[in-house]
């Protein structure tokens, strides 16, 4: 088992993060769907949780056979997707990601929101034996290098300037001074526990979490000003016709040789999800995920860019 905290400032509120993320997930989804491939939503609906109070629980399936490496690929069906599950109680979520051919994958991300600029020793309540696996990594949204492939001249953040909030370009070091800045502190642990793959599956999947979250956030302040003064329904509409949208590439072409993908025409309805009516709230918990959060000197392991 692998476990790392993502800690990932912004030049935003909580609260303008929240419809900030929602818009780039959204679009993002879309842009890297196509035909057979790319996030299909399946469940996205309202939920309650006794100790979380309301939130929102959606259910996606992630196709990606295409883009794996070549050595996963030889081990894994030609059609092939991963399932995402996922409670948002902001600014508290937890997301799970697992794989039916490979039952002993599992990724588990618990993420809290704070306004400060990564400052919190212990935001999300890990137990001391926790706190000694964990490594922490800052991610840089200015300054840290991205695969030449997934680089975007409007979405470099040391370039970009937000007409209509004025904030950008951001400089090195912009983390010490920006005002509003934010942070998602991301817990992420994976586990594949199968002799003589465990070691470079978990690795390789913290890399691949680590591109995907840099890249994320370049772009949820990017296209700031394509999101900004959008309310909660707003954001919820948009995300829905995105959604719709997204669906219809990614169930374009459904292949007959995976069963299990659900079959859909342009502008049919997804058949039900066979989990029922009710948001599963069967989420893993940690012991410690209730705890306050209040920081500690118990030792970390630290990664953080040459400009802290």
């Amino acid at each position: 088992m692998l476990m790392k905290e993502y800690r990932i400032c912004m030049p935003l509120t909580v609260e303008e993060y929240r419809i900030g993320q929602l818009y780039m997930i959204a679009k993002h989804s879309q842009e890297q769907s196509m035909k057979g491939e790319g996030v299909e939503v399946v469940r996205n609906e309202p939920c309650e949780d006794e100790e979380h109070g309301r939130g929102r629980y959606t259910e996606k399936r992630i196709h990606l056979s295409s883009r794996l490496p070549s050595w996963i690929r030889a081990v894994v069906p030609r059609i092939f997707y991963i399932t995402e599950r996922a409670w948002n109680f902001y600014p508290h979520t937890i997301t799970e990601y697992t794989c039916s051919f490979l039952p002993k994958f599992i990724i588990l991300i618990e993420t809290k929101y704070q306004n400060n600029n990564g400052s919190s020793c212990n935001c999300l309540g890990l137990t001391d034996e926790e706190l000694t696996q964990r490594e922490v990594d800052f991610i840089d949204i200015a300054t840290d290098e991205i695969p030449d492939k997934q680089y975007q001249a409007s979405e470099d953040c040391t370039k970009f300037k937000s007409k209509k909030t004025n904030r950008g370009p951001l400089a090195e070091g912009w983390r010490d001074t920006h005002d509003p800045i934010m942070c998602s502190y991301k817990l992420v642990t994976v586990k594949f526990e199968v002799w003589g793959l465990q070691t470079r599956v978990e690795a390789f999947a913290h890399r691949a979490i680590r591109d995907i979250l840099l890249v994320g956030h370049r772009q949820a302040f990017a296209w700031v000003d394509e999101w900004y003064g959008m309310g909660m329904d707003d954001v919820r509409d948009f995300e829905q016709r995105l959604q719709e949208e997204t669906n219809q590439r990614v169930l374009a072409t459904p292949s007959s040789e995976n069963l299990s993908m659900t079959t859909a025409s342009p502008g049919s309805t997804p058949e039900p999800s066979p989990l029922g009516p009710s948001p599963p709230m069967d989420f893993p918990r940690r012991k410690s995920s209730a705890g306050s959060g209040t920081p500690t000197d118990a030792p970390s392991t630290s990664k953080q860019p040459d400009s802290q």
